[in-house]
């Protein structure tokens, strides 16, 4: 059995008595793209900032290739590319000097290809650091990590400030390091992106994980709302495990399938439908149902 690149094991971060990561557990294999998602406070950072050996983990250990990710985190740093949350770039500096500085610091920098996924990302190099936008600047701080020849490249929130044609080239490059074998590990609020890009995604919520989610078993499970002109029978055998039916009003109901959505075609052709919409559920509707009860 292939031994996962990334292995967390009970992980903890305390702050006092703060608990900010609390006995987080998961493997990331390599060539996968791992989503982190949760609301602000819940871990996200904190757990990258631990897996990188920035922060001594209270309890528990990380590995990244092996490498004990706090003992080792020299060696760890030499695996991987980080983006922070908020990066910090030198103010005096064009956007082409601080590519070059990056790429000369980071012992797999490649200053050409940053410069070429700069070009794709439609950034203006010449401009002074000082005078960029917020996302400029963030076009420069993901044209510096995206380009090193590392094992993992770990994104905090990489597409925050950017507009939607960068956005997509942000999540087809992370692709196309996929296909190179790398892994990604990308956090991020947007959903849809996480759905987009992510074999698995991990649901964090105060400091825990809450819920690991598969994406492409996500992608097979589908939302039937349907109005009634009769009554409903009762789904057939062979179709009712896993199989959820509400009732939305007197004439309304909603069926949730638990996989493909084939088997379900024929029982419901010979239901008693007035009007059919069918939809994914998509990632959402998950991450609603784990913080449902976070504002209370």
């Amino acid at each position: 059995m292939t031994r996962p690149f990334v292995e967390i094991h009970e992980l903890t971060k305390r702050y006092g008595r703060v608990s900010a990561l609390e006995g987080c557990t998961l493997s990331i294999d390599a060539g996968e793209v791992f989503g982190l998602l949760g609301p602000n406070g819940s871990g996200k950072t904190t757990l990258l900032r631990t897996l990188l050996g920035f922060l001594k983990p209270t309890a528990g250990w990380a590995r990244i290739g092996g490498l004990d990710c706090w003992r080792d985190a020299v060696s760890v740093h030499r695996l991987t590319s980080y983006m922070p949350g908020e990066a910090r770039i030198f103010s005096h500096m064009t956007g082409r000097q601080a590519l070059q500085f990056f790429a000369d610091i980071h012992p797999a920098g490649d200053f050409s290809k940053a410069m070429a996924i700069a070009d794709r990302l439609a950034l203006d190099t010449s401009r002074r650091v000082l005078f960029c936008s917020s996302g400029m600047r963030q076009k420069i701080a993901l044209a510096a990590v995206l380009s090193p020849d590392v094992a993992m490249i770990v994104l905090d929130e990489p597409t925050s400030n950017l507009d939607p044609t960068a956005r997509q080239e942000v999540l087809t490059i992370a692709l196309e390091a996929k296909l190179q074998g790398r892994t990604v590990v990308f956090s991020s609020h947007v959903l849809s992106e996480i759905e987009q890009a992510c074999d698995r995604t991990c649901i964090l919520r105060f400091g825990m994980l809450a819920h690991m989610q598969v994406m492409h078993e996500l992608r097979r499970q589908h939302r039937i709302i349907a109005n009634l002109s009769g009554p409903l029978p009762t789904p057939p055998p062979a179709l009712a495990d896993g199989l959820e039916v509400d009732r939305l009003g007197p004439n309304k109901v909603c069926i949730q399938t638990p996989g493909e959505l084939s088997p379900l075609l024929g029982w419901l052709a010979s239901l008693p439908l007035a009007e059919v919409r069918v939809e994914p559920i998509g990632l959402q509707a998950v991450y609603d149902r784990i913080h449902a009860g976070e504002a209370a």
